[in-house]
């Protein structure tokens, strides 16, 4: 046999029928994200509260899975519960239903206003939802729907768990969802149904029963009683009959301020549109036997009037247009504008004759000028009215855009600080503009400026004449160099512009100080100096800076005997004070206590020394990188040194001219007296004498200290080099403001409408006392804090500053709103006034809230008035001239539902009707267990949807 000697050719494919196909590891994933959750075995947890859905905590965790390609989102809804004292377990016992299967019948929670809609259908708290994870996947297929609740119920036997397990079906804005909770021989299915045509017969409280009986199919006879709980909703969109109490803004009347606070030195507030859209009335009678009420297609007992149970809430309009956020808005805008001055005005604007008319090279003498400018007739009124004509024979246009009222207000509002001096004229424009100043701190937290300031001034012009770009950079730009502010330093708290202000303001005190004192110094000053034994006198110039020079370059040297005047130990000491026996002292302030020089034995004097020169951060920040960049070696660290010891030197020079034949231990018992340690001792005698040294860091050799100490002379300080240039660095300051664009303007004094912003809402807030705006207040101060202190905020961090602030001034405007609504103000009872302020409150803040005495109650009885009026307008705008009287027949008997409630007009027509049913019956056989049946039903003017969950004794079935 040939052919059976033959190797064999063929390999037979053996087929392994035991691996596990795409259905059984799906059921598999189900099973360990299940485990993974710990929700095996017995559920347990305490009985349901009253309210607790609204007022408890939901939280979820999620998980992903897929089906062959297809993927799914698993998530689980839990209501976050304390546990129990005792074991739930044991608590439970073997018989008792799982704890879902008890939440169906439980009546603490029914109509949840603010839930996942599975808890407010069924009443669950907790269950697992498995939905395709793509928004746009849908499981639509009716053999696809069975797969997965065919998986669900295998994954649920083969773990025990006794959590409800739900499918997302059909399309995700259907919310269509089946599912099943399986516990020891009890199992109850989720069905639900979905319809757009609502039959005839389910608008009604027969009809739905005759479906939960029919649906149920119990054997038992007579059925056990039902359960009722019904809630009929009804909307008011109707507030014709109260008017809005703020009109829109009149944009072009900004002076008069007839709207909305719209003056200069005020922040407008308020809703332009009422911010209330609807309100929505609930109806509830949430414990009813059946037969008690009659609701059918020819008659119902559901009364409004009558319902134990009122509830209201309120519909917000969207985006409602407030006065505050808009022009927050418009003026953001133009922080990201990126048109220069020039190309908004045209170069001709302050061109006159092809010279600058703001020429800063002579700035700051004219800001020095001893003759006061009055406010109604300033120099820069002239400028900003000659500027507008050639803006206007540049553009070609007719009219300017700002007329010389409003114009001359900015300059009144902007100048006032001016005039700080006069106590009346301050009060007269503060009475005049409201701009009386408010004490508060927060120009600290946010980098802005006090908001009695020419900044804070500055910042509230520009924020008002935002819509009119052209005419606000014409005003800013021809103002801003011409402007004075009070006395002192750069605030390094406040904002880069206002700090600019200060220093330019500085410079204006130390030139004209400087004037006074030469004007002075002829009379005032002997020829060889001031005295020591007229320190008053001394002191008198040293306030006014006599005889200050005026060139940078020029300096005056000391006496030819004084160049060997050294103070370097006790024998520096010694011969400083022999060679300085014919050196007078100048420069003296006043004797320092009882501090007496170590070797000449004379009184100590401080000094009258140069103010350090005042910075402005950007300055500071500019210093601090030209140190940086002289680097860490021996040659740079001492040039850093010595850059840094100016101020130093000078004062030792001021101290060497005030206290003749002084040492550097003097010099540092006064500057720096940590510096110079004193101990008691036992001298040679035996006596206790206290004797003092220089510091450990004062004896390093060669430190700068020391290096000054022997370079300075005994120079006073006004025959010093002036530590700081007013006359540089005004240039400075004036070119600065001269090269800002205006987007760069906004964006300086955009902490300053900030500030002015968060002041306004906390104004408003406090008239209304609404806690939840106190609470966004806070944290919109904490953000902005944070926020503003950087040089260049991000503009999302600025945009989200903006959008809390527009929350809160909506807030307020719908509490005014709700409040002129419900008559708060005019109510005369001040224990109703508090009642129904009290109510309005709870509106803004909860999503629900009962109405005591439902229809009865104050709230209640306002509430229907309301809705009475309502429909009172609505049949006078429904009148027809010409009717058939069959149709008037109609027309006047009202709609069915009308007819059925005999209601007529008190209400109307219900928007939605909500009805949960329940009983405990056996299934499927008379001999089963007793178990929960419930039925939900939503009957709105949109759709119908029916939620069932019924419950089956599965022991012998």
């Amino acid at each position: 046999m040939a052919a059976d000697s033959e190797p064999e050719s063929e390999v037979f494919e053996i087929t392994d029928f035991t691996t596990a196909s795409e259905w059984e590891r799906f059921i598999s994933k189900i099973e360990e994200v299940l485990n993974d959750w710990k929700l095996i075995g017995i559920s347990s947890g305490k009985p349901l509260e009253k309210g607790i859905f609204t007022t408890g905590t939901w939280e979820e965790k999620s998980d992903e899975i897929s089906f062959a390609d297809f993927r799914f989102s698993v998530t689980h809804h839990y209501l976050v519960q304390e546990p129990s004292d005792k074991d739930g377990k044991e608590e439970l016992g073997e018989d008792a239903l799982p704890l879902p299967m008890q939440d169906l019948l439980c009546m603490n929670n029914d109509f949840p206003p603010r839930a996942h809609c599975l808890v407010r259908w069924y009443g669950l708290r907790e269950f697992v939802v498995i939905a395709p994870a793509a928004n746009n996947d849908a499981v639509v297929s009716e053999s696809k729907c069975n797969l997965l609740l065919s998986s669900v119920s295998i994954a649920l036997g083969n773990t025990g768990c006794q959590v409800p397990l739900f499918v997302q079906i059909h399309h995700k804005w259907r919310r269509m969802y089946v599912g099943e909770c399986q516990g020891p021989g009890v199992r109850t299915d989720f069905e639900m149904v979905h319809l757009r045509k609502v039959p005839s017969q389910y608008t009604h409280l027969s009809g739905l029963l005759d479906i939960f009986k029919t649906k149920i199919g119990c054997p038992l006879t007579p059925l056990p009683p039902v359960s009722i709980a019904i809630r009929l909703t009804f909307v008011l969109q109707d507030w014709q009959q109260y008017f809005w109490p703020q009109q829109p803004p009149d944009i072009d009347a900004l002076v008069g301020g007839e709207v909305g606070g719209l003056e200069f030195g005020k922040l407008p507030f308020g809703a332009c549109e009422d911010p209330i859209s609807e309100l929505h009335l609930a109806t509830t009678w949430p414990h009813l036997a059946e037969g008690i009420i009659v609701d059918n297609d020819v008659y119902s007992d559901l009364d409004p009037l009558q319902a134990p149970q009122w509830s209201v809430r309120v519909r917000k309009a969207d985006n409602p247009q407030c006065l505050l956020g808009d022009f927050l808005t418009e003026f953001f805008k133009l922080c990201r504008r990126k048109e220069s001055t020039d190309e908004i005005l045209g170069r001709s604007a302050f061109d006159e004759e092809g010279k600058d008319v703001a020429d800063i090279t002579h700035a700051l003498s004219k800001l020095t000028e001893p003759a006061p400018v009055p406010i109604p007739k300033l120099s820069v009124t002239n400028m900003v009215h000659s500027a507008k004509k050639k803006i206007r024979k540049h553009r070609g246009v007719d009219e300017s855009p700002l007329n010389n009222d409003v114009l001359n207000t900015i300059l009144l509002v902007s100048e006032l600080s001016l005039h700080m001096d006069s106590e009346n004229t301050w009060t007269s424009y503060t009475d005049a503009f409201g701009l009386e100043p408010m004490a508060d701190n927060l120009f600290s937290q946010f980098k802005s400026a006090p908001s009695d300031s020419l900044t804070y001034k500055l910042a509230l012009c520009l924020y008002h004449m935002s819509v009119k770009d052209s005419t606000l950079y014409l005003i800013m730009v021809t103002l801003l160099p011409f402007v004075r502010l009070a006395n002192g330093s750069p605030d390094l708290r406040c904002c880069l512009l206002h700090q600019k202000l200060q220093m330019l303001n500085c410079c204006i005190e130390r030139k004209k100080a400087r004037d006074e004192g030469k004007r002075g110094s002829a009379s005032d000053r002997s020829p060889g100096g001031a005295s020591g034994d007229n320190p008053d006198k001394e002191k008198e110039f040293g306030k006014s800076w006599e005889s200050w020079s005026d060139s940078e370059e020029e300096f005056f040297e000391c006496l030819s005997d004084t160049e060997d005047l050294k103070g370097n130990g006790q024998e520096n000491g010694k011969k400083g004070a022999k060679e300085s026996v014919n050196l007078k002292p100048e420069g003296r302030l006043h004797p320092h206590g009882k501090l007496m020089l170590l070797h000449p034995g004379e009184p100590l004097y401080v000094p009258i020394t140069q103010e350090p020169a005042p910075m402005t951060e950007d300055l500071l920040e500019e210093q601090s990188e030209v140190l940086a960049k002289l680097g860490t070696s021996a040659e740079g660290a001492h040039l850093r040194a010595r850059m840094q010891s100016a101020c130093l030197l000078s004062d030792m020079e001021s101290f060497k001219a005030a206290n003749p034949g002084c040492c550097l231990e003097d010099f540092v018992r006064w500057y720096s007296p940590r510096d110079y340690i004193e101990e008691e001792v036992v001298d040679e005698k035996g006596n206790k004498v206290i004797r003092g040294e220089l510091s450990a860091r004062m004896k390093i050799p060669s430190n700068m200290w020391v290096e000054a100490w022997e370079t300075a002379k005994p120079v006073p300080a006004r025959r010093q080099k002036r530590l700081f240039d007013d006359t540089r660095e005004a240039e400075k300051v004036l070119h600065y403001l001269a090269v800002q664009k205006p987007a760069d303007l906004a964006r300086h004094l955009l902490p300053c409408i900030i500030h002015a912003a968060v002041l306004k809402v906390k104004e408003e807030e406090a008239l209304e006392d609404i806690s939840s705006v106190k609470k966004i207040i806070k944290q919109i101060i904490s953000h902005s804090s944070k926020v503003l202190r950087f040089p260049s905020p991000e503009d999302k961090k600025l945009e989200e500053i903006i959008a809390q602030i527009m929350s809160v001034e909506a807030i307020i405007a719908r509490a005014r709103s709700l409040k002129a609504k419900f008559g708060v103000e005019k109510c005369e009872n001040e224990e109703e006034k508090e009642d129904l302020q009290r109510f309005v409150n709870s509106l803004l803040e909860q999503p629900e809230v009962s109405v005591v005495g439902a229809g009865r109650g104050p709230a209640g009885s306002i509430i229907h008035k309301l809705f009475v009026n309502a429909q009172r307008l609505t049949e006078s705008s429904d009148e027809v001239p010409a009717v058939p009287p069959l149709e008037e027949e109609l027309r006047r008997s009202g709609s069915q539902e009308e007819r059925r409630q005999g209601l007529q007009s008190e209400f109307p027509p219900p928007t939605g009707r909500e009805v949960i049913l329940r009983t405990s019956v056996p299934r499927p056989a008379p001999y089963s267990k007793a178990l929960p049946q419930r039925m939900y039903s939503v009957l709105t003017r949109e759709d119908f949807r029916l939620a069932g969950a019924f419950s089956a004794d599965t022991t012998f079935f």
